[in-house]
């Protein structure tokens, strides 16, 4: 081989190792974008229920005991997804060292 091929063929293998460093990374911020959708969508619901309960009860007892139910659960659930991009992003990261 030459010079000019060995440079060519180390180049390719470059530019390939890079493409797929970039794929994976690609791949990890897509999950970690459609997770974060989902996550939008449950936190919006969650609170559009919360709405219509709270319109529908006689005493504030009760409404201060559906927004502390509320406000546990959005923690929990804010924390799970934190959780969740945490590690997505880690697997994202992972793969394209991998690669």
């Amino acid at each position: 081989m030459t010079a000019y091929d060995d440079t060519s063929r180390i180049g390719k293998e470059a530019m390939d190792g890079a493409l797929k460093s970039v794929s994976a990374m690609t791949r990890g911020f897509q999950m970690l974008a459609s997770e974060t959708g989902d996550y939008t969508k449950r936190s919006y619901e969650q609170s559009t229920e919360l709405m219509e309960k709270m319109t529908q009860v006689r005493t504030l007892d009760k409404v201060f005991e559906l927004q502390a139910d509320y406000a546990k659960a959005a923690y929990e659930g804010w924390v799970s997804q934190a959780t969740n991009c945490l590690l997505y992003t880690s697997d994202a990261a992972d793969d394209s060292l991998r690669v």
